[in-house]
């Protein structure tokens, strides 16, 4: 069994025209690299900046919108259990409400924009379309993180500590996303 999307084309690795057993392994593989990327951080409060969204517009460039959603779903459901693959010490349900939650809600629809939107053609055959999709996948994670944390702190301590920080670290990892998809697209035309 695989999941297949009519008229599309294919993601960096094809995973959906592979079996079922493989895909999971995708998804497996997929959560143990966020909760890696969850781990490399840089320690701020009340957000600290990771490489998480780095590996959600990677994993949706890499495995398509399908694929790439379902992992990033499956990695927060192991968030949810308790399982310790977020950033900092938090584990359950306490991110979910906390300040970092508005991050967390984005990074399912930051990976269905990616994927599919490379599945359209923003790949690493147009480093510029591709750099300006991830970047934009960051804007919005940084959109909905500021209007969460907006609820909790108020809208200009939110910008302070909530979206100003990160805007540096979001345009180097779309320009890392960009230039890394250029590679592997260069290693898989061979």
């Amino acid at each position: 069994m695989s999941i297949q999307i009519p008229g599309a084309k294919r993601s960096f690795l094809h995973p959906s025209s592979r079996s079922f057993v493989q895909q999971a392994l995708f998804v497996v593989a997929g959560t143990l690299v966020l909760a890696v990327a969850s781990k490399i951080a840089v320690p701020m409060v009340p957000v600290p900046i990771t490489m998480q969204t780095f590996a959600v517009t990677m994993i949706g460039a890499l495995y398509g919108w399908r694929l790439g959603s379902l992992t990033v779903l499956a990695w927060l459901g192991e968030a949810m259990m308790g399982l310790p693959v977020l950033a900092g010490t938090s584990t359950g349900l306490a991110p979910f409400v906390g300040p970092t939650a508005g991050y967390l809600i984005a990074f399912p629809l930051m990976v269905a924009m990616v994927g599919l939107l490379t599945e359209k053609g923003a790949d690493g055959r147009r480093p510029v379309s591709a750099f300006l999709l991830h970047l934009a996948a960051n804007v919005l994670c940084l959109a909905l993180g500021w209007a969460w944390l907006a609820g909790v702190v108020g809208a200009q301590a939110a910008w302070i500590a909530g979206v100003a920080p990160f805007v540096i670290g979001a345009i180097l990892k779309s320009a890392l996303a960009a230039a890394a998809l250029v590679a592997i697209r260069g290693r898989t035309a061979k």
